[in-house]
């Protein structure tokens, strides 16, 4: 059985020699061939330079490279295209994954299951990122259509059949742990302690991490845009209480001076609504915005690996077949 490891890659000259060595090492004493899949992501460092000496020197590595920087999501997409591999095993080159639980995953994979997930604990995290995790994870399942946990990432093995179900899912805007969840199959999960970081300091921005939980939040339901309709109801109900209030007090008290601070209240209230109400209707088209362009997710300056899985028309062949029978 072949395994692939598909390794996307951002900026990580100083990791990505110690990272193959270390993998390596671990797989060697696994009974299956291995090929290493790295994506360089438009690095701005020596990684292209160094991922093309390691392809050089190592006959299973291959590398895809970025025209510019896509982020992650884009680098493991192309990683699952151009991965050849009966299995494929996504993984981070800054050994924040450790190597050595591949093997654990290839055992797991024999005995029949399609995705073989790690899930890291929160050992060493500091006390308000893990609480700010906890309640992230806890608001989001109440509203997407698939369950996310907390901890599980991308760190996982999947299935050809799995590989080539998460291909079929073409959508732009992509949040591959929803994507994972989406697709299923037989699966099972397994823990292991948090690994320090080799080199450097995270790329993700605390701007990143938000649009990031938005996406989660945006990309696998539509309940937001339900809840404004739950919510305008709601002000009616109580306006019209008000409403009744106001005339009931005015027939007992008679007519008081007006409250302008109350007025002034309810107008910024319901102006405020409005604005996050327009801003989620806007979230929404923007993503059907970026959809209907059918622009493709990344763009490859140089490779010396072939798609094992060209990219099918976003459109879908259904669709597609149809208009070409309309235009006829």
């Amino acid at each position: 059985m072949l395994i692939s490891v598909v390794v996307p890659c951002y900026n990580e000259e100083s990791v990505i020699g110690r990272f193959h060595e270390h993998l390596t090492r671990e797989l060697a004493v696994i009974d299956h061939d291995f090929e290493f899949l790295y994506v360089d992501d438009g690095s701005k460092d020596r990684t292209l330079s160094l991922l093309k000496q390691l392809a050089e020197s190592e006959p299973r590595a291959r590398y895809v490279s970025f025209s510019r920087n896509f982020g992650k999501e884009a680098a493991m997409l192309a990683g699952l295209r151009y991965a050849s591999g009966d299995a494929v095993v996504i993984m981070d080159a800054d050994l924040q994954h450790p190597p050595e639980l591949v093997k654990r995953m290839v055992e797991l994979h024999a005995q029949g299951h399609d995705q073989v997930i790690a899930k890291r604990t929160r050992d060493g995290d500091r006390v308000t990122r893990v609480l700010t995790a906890r309640a992230y994870y806890r608001l989001i399942n109440r509203f997407v259509d698939v369950e996310l946990v907390d901890g599980v990432g991308d760190f996982r093995l999947l299935s050809r059949r799995a590989v080539d179900a998460v291909l079929e899912l073409t959508e732009y805007n992509r949040f591959s742990k929803g994507l994972f969840a989406w697709v299923g199959f037989p699966s099972v999960t397994f823990e292991y302690e948090n690994a320090a970081r080799e080199e450097g300091r995270s790329k993700w921005t605390f701007g990143q991490l938000l649009n990031y939980g938005a996406d989660g939040l945006i990309s696998f339901n539509n309940k937001p845009l339900r809840a404004a309709v739950y919510l305008g109801l709601l002000l009616v109900s109580v306006a019209a209480l008000y409403a009744m209030w106001i005339v009931g007090s005015a027939a007992v008290n008679g007519i008081d001076t007006p409250g302008y601070v109350t007025l002034l209240v309810v107008i910024t209230a319901l102006a405020g609504v409005q604005m996050v109400m327009v801003g989620v209707i806007g979230e929404y088209i923007g993503r059907i915005y970026y959809e209907v362009k059918r622009r493709p997710h990344f763009l490859v300056q140089s490779t010396n690996a072939v798609p094992a899985a060209a990219p099918r028309d976003r459109m879908g062949d259904p669709m597609r077949d149809r208009m070409k029978d309309l235009v006829r």
